[in-house]
């Protein structure tokens, strides 16, 4: 199997061009090439295959084998990986279809190299109707977890605030969804903050019935928030795409911060802009390409 390790500040997978190559059991495959001792060492693996609502489709499947919708990282990867390998000739904006929808990516190229350094991508709009996050009320345990959920009727303005007590603090979450799954909390220092600890208690939680991605950040000012992020399926990465962007637009509608927002993560930077009456999220930053070879399983 031919593949390409790219990252996007710091969250690596492995990319594989299935318009040339067939990957019979990509779950599997993508434990064993995330196994950074018998593999090759990623947060998992990427298929990009065609797809009849766009030229181009990816599919993501985590270091544990699970499948997931969405990955604003990889996304970007996926444009630089499809401009740099000649598969959408000179086209700066294309379209990448994904489980959570068609994504409309616009890519920066370096006029000298050739190739895409940068990608901005319209990531959809936020979600907050917990029924399409998904996140399950009824299972709401009132002695540790209390729900402060508003529905505004067009989702536009809500406000899913959920106080819930992990192992020996107490947190409070803002649910939602781009794409997939979010919940974020803020704390007082992420780089002191045991994320570990926290992360693979709040991603199994009963209220999160497909499990949730956690976002651990803390405010500098109006434009800038730091985060470290704990994925379901692959444990702490060093970037998220679709985290940053809950982070942004919790801390937005949380009344900390405006748009546009930089998220600091331990793998790099991105810049999120959120729009509060239409939802919509755009988020930009770095594709590159890490290196290129062959893996036999």
């Amino acid at each position: 199997m031919k593949y390409t390790k790219m990252q996007g500040c710091g969250n690596d997978y492995i990319y594989v061009n299935c318009f040339e190559e067939k990957v019979e059991d990509p779950s599997a495959v993508a434990i064993k090439v995330s196994d950074v001792r018998k593999g090759i060492g990623s947060d998992g693996l990427i298929l990009i295959t065609p797809s009849e609502n766009a030229p181009f489709m990816m599919h993501i499947f985590n270091a544990d084998g699970s499948e997931g919708k969405m990955c604003g990282n990889g996304i970007r990867c996926v444009g630089k990986y499809i401009y740099d390998h000649g598969m959408c000739g000179n086209k700066t904006e294309i379209n990448v279809d994904t489980l959570s929808g068609v994504k409309k990516l616009k890519l920066f190229v370096n006029k000298d190299t050739n190739k895409v350094e940068t990608v901005r991508v319209y990531m959809g709009k936020a979600i907050f109707k917990t029924s399409e996050i998904p996140f399950k009320k009824e299972a709401i345990d009132y002695n540790n977890i209390s729900a402060e959920i508003s529905e505004s009727e067009n989702y536009v303005k809500a406000n899913n605030n959920v106080k819930v007590s992990l192992l020996d603090r107490d947190f409070e979450f803002t649910v939602l969804s781009m794409g997939n799954p979010h919940t974020v909390t803020y704390v007082e220092d992420t780089a002191e903050f045991e994320v570990e600890k926290y992360g693979k208690v709040s991603e199994f939680l009963e209220i999160y019935p497909e499990r949730v991605n956690t976002e651990f950040a803390h405010v500098l000012n109006e434009h800038e928030v730091n985060m470290r992020v704990w994925e379901r399926g692959s444990g702490e990465t060093y970037a998220c795409g679709t985290g940053a962007c809950a982070t942004a637009v919790s801390t937005i509608v949380n009344k900390m911060a405006k748009s546009p927002v930089t998220v600091h993560m331990l793998g790099g930077d991105v810049v999120i802009e959120y729009d509060e009456e239409t939802r919509d999220v755009y988020m930009t930053g770095p594709a590159e390409t890490v290196c290129e070879g062959e893996y036999f399983y």
